[in-house]
């Protein structure tokens, strides 16, 4: 399977502002990372150890037909990662209405099991080393672990795109739609956010039925929509008690406190999301 982690960083959206070095225009928005810029149709990236995988697992992805992700390009002279520009904005917070509609939620069901199912063809390169940021349930796959709106790109033709991929590594399928399901339902406690239960149910059968899951998937899936966020509030108080930024900010920031919440939430409903799922 090659290595299964090698260390922890983050990932940003690309919502773009302002404009950089002669012909670089830095993209903002992100939590964890820094020094992200456009130029033309390409973006540069702070590369990392993971890099090499991660392009690897992209050019994988294309060459057997999913494009929703960008494309590989290589490295610059400085050292960054190229890959495609996604035009577009990413959906969350402002644009979530895009992704509102169950028609929408059908789409990002699809999405998801056509992402997944390239995934399942991949073979990492040898010696393929994953930014890991916490242990999943298992190693079926190599999964994005970051499928959620604020790591969507919408463009104005209807095209979407998955950005951002740092933190892809080994886990499972129910892993990963797990947190889809929390981002994309959404499985909020906050109020803002939170859809009434009977249609958080609903619209969590359509992502679950567009996905084509199982009976025996979709009951592994309920304690999965607790589990995946305490591992991020988890994950947050780890780096936080140990000082490590960006995530003693975002710990400072409410952010370990959100996940925690949205946990309670989700497991305090399982039997709501199981009989939704089932019936």
């Amino acid at each position: 399977m090659g290595s299964r982690g090698c260390g922890d960083n983050g990932a940003m959206d690309e919502g773009e502002r302002g404009r950089g070095a002669a012909g670089e225009h830095p993209l903002t928005g992100g939590n964890a990372t820094a020094g992200v810029v456009r130029v033309g149709d390409t973006v540069r990236r702070p590369a990392g150890f993971w890099t090499p995988a991660v392009h690897a697992l992209l050019g994988h992805l294309h060459a057997v037909g999913f494009h929703a992700a960008p494309r590989p390009l290589g490295f610059d002279a400085q050292g960054r990662e190229v890959l495609s520009f996604a035009p577009g904005t990413v959906v969350w917070p402002d644009r979530f209405h895009l992704v509102r509609p169950r028609h929408r939620v059908v789409r990002l069901g699809r999405l998801v099991r056509d992402l997944h199912d390239a995934l399942a063809e991949f073979r990492p390169p040898p010696g393929a080393c994953w930014q890991e940021l916490m242990p999943a349930d298992g190693a079926e796959i190599v999964v994005r672990n970051d499928l959620a709106p604020w790591n969507l790109v919408a463009s104005e033709d209807g095209a979407w795109a998955l950005i951002d991929w740092d933190t892809a590594a080994w886990g499972t399928r129910l892993w990963d739609l797990a947190y889809a399901a929390h981002g994309f339902v959404p499985l909020s406690a906050d109020a803002h956010w939170q859809e009434p239960e009977a249609e958080a149910g609903a619209r969590l059968r359509v992502l679950a039925d567009a996905y084509g899951l199982d009976e025996e998937g979709r009951r592994r899936l309920v304690p999965l929509l607790s589990l995946r966020c305490r591992a991020m509030g988890d994950f947050l108080a780890r780096r936080a008690q140990a000082g490590v930024e960006p995530w003693l900010g975002l710990w400072r920031s409410g952010h370990g406190a959100i996940w925690r919440a949205d946990a309670d939430y989700a497991e305090q409903r399982e039997p709501q999301w199981l009989a939704a799922l089932l019936d």
